[in-house]
């Protein structure tokens, strides 16, 4: 297959090269439930997958689902997540998504996009987590590395997270926009990185217009 030209054509690419790089891609967070997914996804913010299942298998212990938390102290809940920083905002976020889940959707977090972003604590990208891991719907969580990947790559200038996630939904088949998201941030984790990606080692490097410039 020759050096392709378009980001249609650079976004398919990247997507076969990275499933046969990446054919096990998952979620690194540890679950049993959507609701549990929805607590270790918010807790994710700023903190590692691995410092977060840490922490909450004790988490889920004492609180496996929205009903639990509820009539909860938050001073309680507070104690156990502290180690994943911002712990205020966070069980804030936890407290006021239980109270939704059990308010408005009767303890079940729901499976539809504009239901999932009226959960406190729930914005698109962790909405899109939820749709494509709990649920196995198309969606792409759009993080600092998959933005990253994007730009390298030449899939799309944009930078506004949504504005990204619609570029792609119009380059690759959107039943696989999940898995390529999952894809690009392992890519972006273990060679695509940051400051110092390993081009040499990466498997789109004969196509990416930003390959060996650093």
């Amino acid at each position: 297959m020759g050096r392709p030209r378009t980001p249609r054509g650079r976004a398919r690419l990247a997507a076969a090269r990275l499933a046969a790089e990446y054919p096990d891609a998952d979620c690194a967070l540890d679950f049993d439930t959507p609701w549990q997914l929805l607590v270790a996804t918010i807790l994710s913010a700023q903190c590692t997958d691995e410092r977060v299942n840490m922490v909450t298998p004790a988490l889920f212990e004492r609180f496996p689902d929205a009903g639990s938390v509820v009539p909860a102290p938050a001073e309680e809940i507070e104690e156990l997540v502290k180690s994943t920083g911002f712990f205020r905002n966070k069980t804030k976020s936890i407290k006021g998504a239980a109270l939704a889940v059990e308010e408005r959707f009767g303890g079940e977090v729901p499976a539809r996009m504009e239901d999932l972003v009226t959960i406190p604590g729930v914005g698109r990208k962790t909405a899109n987590v939820l749709l494509h891991v709990a649920f196995a719907k198309p969606g792409i969580a759009v993080d600092t590395h998959v933005q990253r990947l994007v730009h390298r790559i030449g899939i799309t200038a944009e930078t506004d997270p949504v504005k990204i996630e619609f570029a792609i939904y119009d380059l690759i088949p959107k039943r696989d926009s999940g898995l390529f998201g999952m894809r690009l941030i392992l890519h972006g984790r273990q060679v695509c990185k940051a400051r110092k990606p390993d081009c040499a080692s990466c498997v789109l490097a004969d196509f990416c217009p930003s390959a060996f410039t650093f």
